[in-house]
């Protein structure tokens, strides 16, 4: 097999775990959220779990990362796995318990101080997610992606059953007499049950994966410790700015976008909401890095590495065209996800696939600088990055209201993905097909930007529209299929 096929069929089977847990996110949290909460409940969760992926970045530290680098070139790689779980889970008990003793102020601080308990909850779920980060490194660096699929689909389906049992179900059986219920259960905190199951899953997880820990040899390699914290150091700062640049538009919102608070949460709402209509291409780039990242790790060796690279940045480019494409001229299906309220920010959805694209071009020209151990230069461009997303956020969103959030996330991934190329060229050079993937995006731009001249000259009917989209997607990849089918052989037949 060659390696190309072996990292699309890891890839699809992680695409299939995260797609799998995000679709069923996507196809019964997202509009049971967006019809049961109103806009500004629905940015209180969005904007809590903005920064969570924040604390997760700072709770793991990256070790993980740092064990793909160590653990798949030392021959022990349990030396490594040990020495990274000790140090998680020392920092991880002290990091918890600051939060929770400091869950008041840090609630007022969120303009949520009548509700501390939000704090409480979220303090356990990243630590539980933290504790999740090694062993899910480890099963994807020993090739295992069939139980790391399971583990996280399960950790959806689990979080499902508790939101639907803590907000329809107990509610029902309260209205039918089942008045033992009063005594511990809330309706009216309808937001804090969505955290509790999230709670109750993570560490569900967490005890899934707890075989692991159990054979962990309490052994600490002081000088292993200190070479990984030195190599994940500055990807720390990549983590932060990776959700600063992704996320920080949700709490920015609820800052400058006007000086009526229950307006700005509102915003934040919709915006999140449009944001989840972008979700297919953030899983299909998500699925990749989780594939991509132990297999360039493991393939840094070989002869032909540079060009097996090059190829897998291509065949990115070109499948995430495909599915900006096929996402932008079914939007008017797509849109029905999403409650009546919220679809007001369909404008922004263009503008998010194109970041997310950008985003898995990034992950595919940054590959250099860990492979180089040159992590300190991925730091500056994602801090180059997160400036550009302050400063547009800062400038934006006071004038353009949420359609902020959305150009500030395009701007800064194309700096990044720019900025990766540019430095990788300099410092570890891999000839991409630059030419070849900005084609499969222009024209992708183009069939969408058609589609939408198309609408002004055609009747209002959805029918007519559709089928009009249609041929242009097909348009769009018998142009694909004529350009590349002759390469397309030859790339599945590198690394045999």
């Amino acid at each position: 097999m060659s390696l190309l096929k072996k990292l699309a069929g890891e890839t699809a089977i992680y695409g299939t775990s995260s797609i799998l847990s995000r679709l069923l996110h996507y196809v019964i949290l997202t509009p049971y959220f967006t019809r049961v909460f109103m806009q500004g409940e629905y940015g209180v969760v969005s904007d809590m779990y903005t920064w969570a992926a924040l604390l997760l970045v700072l709770f793991t530290y990256r070790l993980e990362t740092a064990f793909f680098r160590f653990g798949s070139r030392d021959e022990d790689m349990e030396r490594s796995f040990s020495t990274a779980s000790i140090s998680l889970l020392a920092s991880t008990v002290v990091l918890t318990l600051l939060f929770i003793w400091c869950a008041q102020p840090i609630a007022d601080w969120l303009k949520y101080p009548q509700h501390p308990e939000y704090v409480i909850w979220f303090a356990f779920i990243i630590a539980f997610d933290a504790l999740a980060a090694i062993p899910f490194a480890r099963l994807r660096l020993e090739n295992r992606p069939i139980r790391f699929a399971v583990i996280k689909t399960l950790n959806i389906v689990i979080n499902i059953f508790f939101i639907f049992l803590f907000l329809e179900v107990w509610p029902w059986l309260l209205n039918h007499g089942w008045n033992v219920l009063e005594s511990f259960y809330r309706p009216e905190n309808r937001i804090t049950y969505v955290f509790i199951s999230n709670c109750l899953a993570s560490g569900t997880v967490l005890l899934l994966l707890s075989p692991l820990y159990f054979r962990l040899r309490l052994r600490l390699d002081s000088e292993l410790w200190s070479r990984m914290i030195i190599y994940a150091a500055p990807l720390v700062i990549v983590g932060v700015a990776g959700v600063i640049n992704q996320l920080i538009g949700i709490p920015m919102l609820k800052e400058l976008a006007s000086a009526d608070l229950a307006y700005n949460k509102r915003m934040m709402g919709i915006y999140s909401a449009a944001s989840k209509l972008a979700v297919l291409m953030n899983l299909f780039t998500q699925a990749f890095n989780y594939a991509a990242e132990p297999f360039f790790f493991k393939n840094a060796d070989r002869p032909d590495k540079d060009k097996v690279y090059a190829q897998v940045g291509q065949a990115f480019a070109l499948v995430g065209s495909i599915v900006f494409l096929g996402i932008m001229l079914y939007l008017d299906i797509v849109q029905y996800f999403i409650g009546r309220d919220f679809r007001e920010g369909l404008g922004v959805v263009p503008l998010l696939l194109l970041a997310y694209l950008f985003l898995g071009l990034y992950y595919n020209f940054s590959i250099w600088y860990k492979l180089a151990d040159r992590t300190m230069i991925g730091g500056y461009i994602a801090l180059g990055g997160s400036v550009i997303t302050i400063a547009l956020n800062v400038w934006l969103i006071p004038r353009y209201g949420y359609y902020g959030p959305g150009w500030a996330a395009l701007a800064c991934y194309l700096f990044m993905a720019g900025a990766s190329y540019w430095t990788g060229q300099k410092y570890y050079p891999i000839h991409y097909p630059v030419g070849r993937m900005a084609t499969y995006i222009l024209l992708a731009v183009g069939f969408y930007g058609f589609s939408e001249m198309l609408k002004g000259v055609m009747s209002g009917s959805i029918l007519v529209s559709l089928l009009a989209n249609t041929a242009l997607l097909l348009g769009y990849l018998a142009i694909l299929f004529f350009l590349e089918w002759k390469k397309a052989k030859r790339i599945l037949r590198i690394g045999k």
